[in-house]
């Protein structure tokens, strides 16, 4: 057995031509707002949400639609008041790439729940043949002696079935087709535990990781993927203060945005 824990990696996050920001603009007339950001330090994420929210009422300054006398020039309130006001539609068009790796497959079964506004890809055991068990004993387990020795026995059980099956099999020989491989291997992770380590990747806009960091840190959610998304908001909420600024993080772990309902 080869003992994991669960990691967290952003690996892509938006990224804006603003050359083509400046031509749409420049031809709408909304110069001023691309020079009262231009200077300033902001994600591309957050710029991304402000341009599209700003586009639906051409706020880019008064004057433009008859209707908008003032604009908000302070992109933080402007975002603030986007949250406030449940526009939560511009927050979609940002999205963030994550990869978890070492977690179990307890944990991608409960993730994969998420799909709206995601898109999911994740290690195929059908093709990646175990040649041993990673896996991450539950505290519980740890902590008492005689649980712990039979875990590991089990784990030792199912590792050494994965070995007899590629002995009795002849998979790893030379010239063995590509589709026995496969097919084999396919079987073979039937007699793996739901708690054997994975990778996935998992792509998400902001509106919907709001939604799912509230409901995975919950007291009430699983624990393993409790601590994963504690791992995301703590990452997300530095990447993007302006838009995930409003979670509080309780004592007993969970986080708690300001406006739920976005």
């Amino acid at each position: 057995m080869r003992d994991v824990s669960p990691e967290v990696f952003l690996i892509a996050r938006p990224q804006i031509d603003w050359a083509e920001v400046e031509r749409y603009l420049t031809a709408v007339h909304g110069e001023a707002w691309l020079e009262r950001v231009r200077g300033e330090s902001a994600p591309d994420g957050e710029r991304l949400v402000e341009f599209m929210g700003r586009m639906c009422y051409r706020s880019w300054s008064p004057g433009l639609n008859p209707n908008v006398t003032k604009v908000r020039e302070d992109s933080t309130e402007y975002l603030r008041n986007i949250l406030r006001s449940a526009h939560g539609s511009v927050l979609e068009h940002a999205t963030y790439s994550f990869v978890f790796a070492g977690v179990s497959r307890v944990f991608t079964h409960e993730l994969v729940r998420h799909r709206a506004g995601a898109a999911i890809s994740q290690e195929s055991l059908r093709y990646v043949r175990l040649a041993d068990i990673p896996f991450e004993h539950p505290d519980f387990v740890r902590a008492d002696p005689e649980l712990l020795a039979r875990a590991n026995e089990l784990i030792a059980s199912m590792e050494s079935f994965q070995e007899l099956v590629v002995d009795r099999t002849g998979i790893a020989g030379e010239g063995v087709d590509f589709h026995t491989k496969k097919t084999v291997t396919s079987a073979a992770r039937r007699y793996a535990p739901d708690g054997v380590a994975t990778t996935i990747g998992w792509s998400v806009n902001i509106r919907a990781l709001r939604h799912v960091i509230a409901m995975r840190t919950d007291p009430g959610a699983e624990e393993e993927i409790r601590r994963v998304f504690d791992a995301v908001a703590t990452v997300m909420q530095r990447e993007l203060p302006a838009l995930l600024g409003d979670f509080v993080r309780r004592d007993d772990g969970s986080w708690v945005p300001e406006f739920s309902k976005v």
